[in-house]
């Protein structure tokens, strides 16, 4: 038995994974689970799972929910509250593998803390290696921990690879990466009409089922940019390398092209389940509880190369990983704020690329050697986005 802890058990991610954790019970025992302040879906999951410890970001949310456990049988169940709980879950003895499904820079800390605890990290969140790359590879490797991604593209790349293969190496047969992505649902709204787009609009993904910012980020196509990112550290490739495909379909989850001209390609239904199943049974397979792919409804395949006046943010996530140093972490901060600010109504969604794209010229490229100059980088670049939100308001 393998003990899990899932850091983000309310979100998509997390509750697919109790999802396929709860088909292999004989396999995995489910430890700990955390989220931020969804306590009634957590009360739910620790009905069905009972872990042995929870974690409720928020304290008075956390006060509510041990209120609660006092009146059921599951009373044992010990609850934290606070950032710092995180880090202290994802390290616990008993706990083999961690599903790190935290969305934003609030997943980087614990995150780090399962590599330089050794665990299996089963790594939804990308922006743990934007942010932090070279330091957070550096703590798998010292460590000896295992890093599988979870992004359905990189799971796909992943499997791709030679046999064998561990993330972070450069598999030398492998000369380029191409990079699905389903495009959003403005793929082909007129320019002129995306500065009118609603967040209801944004949050309507055509293909999967993701988190509000997640959903506006494949609508921006920053999700992809950030997944540009991730794939360059994951599989020690340039940026050059790396070609952003736009297939509406998501069919083919994404490509990687051999020097002898072979291209293999990861097919599947789009459901995160798929590659939570292989990184949880890796290097075996299991059943994942999704159906099987019938070729025959999928019938036909489109690809196209995305443009980049469609999609600014795309183009600033190139920038920030050629200019490297601290810059793709002042992206995604800027992003995250942004999106915020659309999500609220306080800016429209043209100006999510404008607020990252000014945030990113108030700062001067420098090495990203500590985690400390990280997180200074990542509170300075949502103090500009905030000023600048204020400026567009006016």
């Amino acid at each position: 038995m393998k003990g899990l802890c899932i850091l983000g058990a309310t979100g998509s991610i997390g509750v697919s994974t109790l999802d396929v954790a709860a088909r292999h019970n004989h396999l995995y025992k489910v430890v700990a689970l955390t989220a931020n302040n969804n306590i009634d879906l957590l009360f739910e999951q620790c009905l069905i799972h009972h872990p042995e410890i929870v974690v409720v970001v928020d304290e008075t949310k956390a006060q509510l929910f041990s209120n609660k456990l006092q009146q059921t049988s599951i009373s044992d169940i010990k609850v934290l509250s606070g950032t710092k709980s995180l880090e202290v879950v994802a390290t616990l003895d008993n706990v083999d593998s961690v599903m790190a499904a935290i969305v934003g820079a609030a997943g980087l800390l614990p995150s780090l803390a399962a590599a330089k605890a050794g665990k299996t990290i089963l790594l939804a969140n990308k922006e743990a290696l934007v942010m932090s790359g070279s330091i957070f590879m550096q703590a798998v490797a010292e460590s000896g921990a295992q890093l599988l991604p979870i992004d359905s593209e990189h799971n796909a790349i992943f499997q791709c690879m030679p046999a064998g293969y561990q993330s972070g190496m450069q598999a030398k047969q492998a000369r380029r990466i191409l990079l699905t992505a389903s495009g959003g649902p403005f793929r082909e709204m007129p320019l002129e009409k995306l500065v009118d787009v609603t967040p209801a609009q944004a949050v309507a993904h055509p293909n999967w089922d993701m988190g509000r910012k997640i959903s506006v980020d494949s609508a921006t196509m920053m999700n992809k940019g950030l997944e540009m990112i991730e794939a360059c550290i994951l599989f020690a490739m340039t940026p050059d390398q790396i070609q952003v495909v736009i297939h509406p379909q998501s069919v083919i989850h994404s490509m990687v092209d051999y020097v002898d001209g072979t291209v293999l390609a990861q097919m599947g239904n789009p459901d995160m389940r798929i590659p939570i199943a292989y990184s949880m049974a890796w290097p075996d397979r299991f059943d994942s509880g999704v159906e099987p792919l019938n070729i025959f409804d999928v019938r036909r395949m489109d690809f196209q190369e995305a443009d980049l006046e469609r999609f600014p943010c795309l183009r600033l996530a190139y920038q920030a990983i050629n200019s490297g140093g601290i810059m793709p972490t002042v992206l995604n901060a800027a992003n995250e704020i942004a999106v915020e600010a659309f999500l609220n109504e306080q800016v429209r969604f043209t100006d999510i690329p404008v607020i990252i794209e000014r945030s990113m010229e108030k700062f001067v490229v420098k090495p990203a050697s500590t985690l400390e100059i990280i997180l200074e980088a990542d509170h300075q670049a949502r103090i500009a986005a905030k000023e600048i939100i204020v400026e567009l308001a006016h």
